[in-house]
């Protein structure tokens, strides 16, 4: 079974682009425009991986980490925030948020492969541990 990849990212260029990307490396891949979107779709698709972009009108990536965490039917669901905020402060205080991996923008496609293929990896080894 592919894995599955839910991105979250209120841009639609990147949204597709990220889409597109990951389908033709062979993921299962659905799409929200917004964090409360990606909520909703959370509990339906249930991927491997949420994308998840940080700045978003409404609910804001990390209102959408903290949401997934508290759930215990999501809390183990991978994490990557891609976002175009680079500063250390910024990644420090993702990763005290529990993100799995930090990408930011603009990136390459090799980049977010590896990224991605990182976190799938990691979370195929702990789930046969």
């Amino acid at each position: 079974m592919k894995p599955k990849i839910l991105i979250i990212e209120d841009v639609t260029e990147i949204r597709e682009g990220t889409a597109e990307l990951l389908q033709l490396d062979g993921y299962d891949v659905a799409t929200a425009e917004n964090g409360t979107n990606g909520l909703a779709l959370v509990s339906i698709f249930l991927p491997d991986l949420v994308i998840c972009d940080i700045k978003m009108s409404g609910i804001d990536g990390y209102e959408v980490l903290a949401e997934l965490k508290s759930n215990p039917l999501t809390a183990e669901i991978s994490f990557l925030f891609c976002t175009a905020q680079s500063e250390k402060k910024d990644i420090r205080k993702a990763m005290d948020w529990g993100v799995d991996t930090y990408l930011i923008k603009p990136f390459s496609e090799n980049e977010l492969l590896s990224a991605v293929n990182a976190c799938i990896s990691k979370k195929r080894k702990w789930k046969y541990c």
